[in-house]
């Protein structure tokens, strides 16, 4: 029987929180996010894992820093797609939540010349996480059975539209780096211990607060019955140095959902500059 050939390849960023054995299994290439911690620059999935990032976060939350990557990091991510596949589509973090969208554009121009024989397109996947992710593997799997760029890109915007994301945060104290809180309100929410649940589509968005975080599992795995209903669904759990809770809400949707596809994943140190550790979420889309 023939292989089939792959057209495109698919680059994302580390934002997306796909796992490695993912990013191996479809030939994703992952552009790297940059964070700031005790002064030393780290290239986030390159230099540290999440875990060891936390730690650093932990240490000192104060001097831990995150910034975009440069044209240069998303042209070299390019460089080794086009090796794969003469087309490319780059899934995006949302150009509400980061800057990313924009550079991934600039370095595309770059390509023009040096990589002539590429046809290049960039997807705002308009979420974060691994609901990104999802949006991202979407495209990759579509991209490993042959289709043409066309066809990827029209997966991925369907998956696009789709997918969900919610966030329970254990804690508000960091809240206020996303801009959506004062620093103040930030301050007395951690005292009142107040635990946002949050969504993820275009920007960051409150639901609403829960005491504990029972509560909060509870509430979030609600939404997302009343989101995806009988239908079957793919869903990514995700967490931040939280691996037993995380476990726990995986077995949980396990149990309650009807999954096509399910996976743990670590949240990218770069979501958890705002959100601290102790978050726990799932990003998920439902089939027709």
């Amino acid at each position: 029987m023939e292989a089939t050939i792959q057209k495109v390849t698919v680059v994302t960023d580390s934002i997306a929180c796909l796992t490695r054995e993912l990013v191996e299994q479809y030939g994703i290439e992952i552009v790297p996010l940059n964070f700031y911690a005790g002064g030393r620059l780290y290239k986030d999935w390159v230099d540290v894992t999440p875990s060891k990032a936390y730690e650093l976060f932990l240490e000192d939350p104060e001097s831990f820093k995150t910034s975009a990557p440069s044209p240069e990091d998303c042209l070299r991510a390019y460089r080794n797609a086009s090796k794969r596949a003469e087309n490319i589509l780059c899934v995006t973090v949302s150009v509400h939540i980061s800057t990313l969208h924009n550079v991934a554009q600039l370095a595309k121009e770059l390509a023009r010349t040096e990589l002539s024989q590429a046809s290049i397109e960039v997807l705002d996947s308009c979420t974060a996480t691994a609901a990104e992710g999802l949006v991202a593997l979407a495209a990759a799997r579509a991209a490993t059975e042959g289709n043409d760029l066309p066809e990827v890109v029209r997966i991925a915007k369907d998956i696009r539209d789709r997918v969900d994301c919610l966030v329970f945060l254990d804690t508000i104290r960091h809240v206020y780096r996303s801009g959506r809180i004062p620093k103040i309100a930030s301050q007395v929410g951690s005292v009142l211990n107040i635990k946002p649940i949050l969504s993820i589509a275009g920007t960051v968005r409150f639901h609403r607060t829960v005491r504990d975080r029972k509560h909060g599992m509870d509430c979030i795995l609600q939404m997302m019955k009343d989101k995806v209903r009988d239908n079957t669904v793919h869903v990514a759990v995700m967490h931040a140095y939280a691996l037993d809770e995380a476990q726990r809400l995986k077995e949980r949707v396990s149990s309650e959902f009807r999954c096509a596809e399910l996976w743990l994943t670590e949240f990218s140190p770069l979501m958890g500059y705002a959100c601290g550790t102790g978050t726990v979420g799932i990003a998920f889309w439902a089939e027709r």
